[in-house]
C-alpha cells in the first residue's frame, strides 16, 4: 500500500461519527423549539398579564342571542371593538357595566367566518339613530353612557340578532404604542388635511405614519366635511395598514419585534375575560393565511343624516341594510353579501 494513500475509515467510526452529527441536529432542533416555547410563553404571559380585563362585557339573562351549535355559523367569530379617548374612572365604571359619562366614539363589529380565509371589519358610525334597549332611541354611542359596555353589546346584539364573542377596548393612545412598536406604519391617506387638534398636515398619497402620527390621523373628523364617515374610513385603512405590517414576515418571523408590540400595545388594551392568550393564540393560528387583501373594511350602510324629535343631529339606519346584515352573519355567508352589495375595500 503507498504511503501517501488514506487508511480506511473503520465502520464503527463512521457510525459514530454519523451518530454525533445527528445528536448535534437533535440538540439544535431541541434548543430552537425550547427558544420558541419561551418565546411563545412569554408573550402569552405579556397578554395576559398587561391587558385590562373588562369585569363585565355581557349583558346578564337569556335575552341574548343564541350562537348556534351546527353549521358554519357555529364556528365563525364576532368581536366587538370599542374606541376610547381616555383609560380614567369613567372608563373604568363602563367596564363595570355602570353608567357613565363615557361615549363610545368608534364601535366596530369584526367578523371572522368559520373557514378562516377572510377578517370583515365593520365601522359602525356613533351618531347612528337606534333603540337602546330600556332607555329608548338615541345616538347608539351613548349606550355607553346608559349602562357601560354590557348595553353596547345588548344594543348590538339586538340590531343584528347575532351573538357577540368577545370585546375589546382600544384606548386611542395604544394606536401610537402599535405603530412605534412597528416601527411605523405605511398608510395610503385617501383625503389630505390638517388635523383640527394637532395641527399636523397629512399629504393624499401612500406615506409611514409614526406613532403621533398615527394617533392623529385616527382622530380627526373636524377637518371633513362629512365628519365621522371619513374618520371611520380613516381607522379602517389604518387597522388594515396595522395587520399588513403584523402579518409581515418581517413582524412574525421576528421575534424582537413580536414581543416589543405585545409589551407596548397590551397596557393600552381592556378584553373580556375569555379573550385571553390562549384565544388569541388560537386565533391566530386559524388565521395564518391571511394577508393584507383578505382583510376587508365597510361602514354599515345608513340614510344620510337627519334630525331626531329632540333637535340632535344624527344618522338615519338602515333598516334594510341592518336585516341583510343580520342574515348574512347568521348565514356565514358576509363576504357574499358584501360582494352582491358592492360594499367593503
Amino acid at each position: 500500500m503507498s504511503e501517501h494513500m488514506a487508511a480506511p475509515v473503520p465502520a464503527r467510526h463512521r457510525r459514530k461519527t454519523g451518530r454525533n452529527v445527528l445528536l448535534f441536529l437533535l440538540a439544535l432542533l431541541v434548543a430552537a423549539a425550547v427558544v420558541a416555547g419561551l418565546f411563545v410563553f412569554n408573550l402569552a404571559h405579556s397578554y395576559d398579564t398587561k391587558t385590562q380585563k373588562i369585569a363585565q362585557a355581557f349583558p346578564s339573562g337569556t335575552s341574548r342571542p343564541v350562537k348556534p351549535t351546527e353549521g358554519p355559523a357555529s364556528n365563525a367569530m364576532n368581536i366587538l371593538i370599542l374606541g376610547s379617548d381616555t383609560r380614567a374612572a369613567p372608563l373604568q365604571q363602563s367596564e363595570e357595566g355602570q353608567p357613565s359619562d363615557q361615549r363610545s366614539d368608534t364601535m366596530m363589529w369584526v367578523h371572522i367566518p368559520a373557514d378562516r380565509k377572510h377578517v370583515y371589519l365593520m365601522s359602525i358610525l356613533r351618531d347612528t339613530w337606534v333603540d337602546i334597549p330600556g332607555h329608548g332611541q338615541a345616538k347608539i354611542n351613548a349606550a355607553m353612557s346608559y349602562g357601560g359596555v354590557p348595553l353596547v353589546v345588548q344594543t348590538l346584539e339586538g340590531l343584528f340578532r347575532n351573538r357577540i364573542d368577545h370585546v375589546a377596548i382600544v384606548d386611542f393612545q395604544g394606536f401610537k404604542a402599535i405603530t412605534d412598536a412597528l416601527g411605523g406604519v405605511e398608510v395610503n391617506v385617501p383625503v389630505g388635511f390638517k388635523a383640527y387638534t394637532t395641527g399636523m398636515t397629512f399629504k393624499a398619497g401612500p406615506q409611514k405614519l409614526n406613532g403621533d402620527q398615527a394617533l392623529a390621523f385616527v382622530r380627526e373628523r373636524h377637518a371633513f366635511a362629512d365628519g365621522d364617515y371619513q374618520r371611520v374610513k380613516d381607522q379602517q385603512i389604518f387597522l388594515k395598514a396595522v395587520m399588513n405590517t403584523i402579518l409581515a414576515p418581517a413582524t412574525l418571523a421576528n421575534p424582537v419585534k413580536a414581543t416589543r408590540l405585545v409589551d407596548q400595545a397590551s397596557p393600552y388594551l381592556s378584553v373580556d375575560k375569555g379573550l385571553d392568550s390562549a384565544t388569541v393564540g388560537a386565533l391566530a393560528l386559524g388565521l395564518y393565511a391571511v394577508r393584507g387583501p383578505d382583510v376587508v373594511s365597510f361602514t354599515l350602510p345608513t340614510l344620510g343624516t337627519g334630525t331626531s324629535p329632540d333637535g340632535q343631529s344624527i344618522v338615519l339606519k338602515d333598516d334594510a341594510a341592518i336585516s341583510a346584515i343580520a342574515k348574512a352573519l347568521t348565514d356565514d355567508s358576509l363576504g357574499s353579501y358584501l360582494a352582491a352589495a358592492k360594499l367593503g375595500g
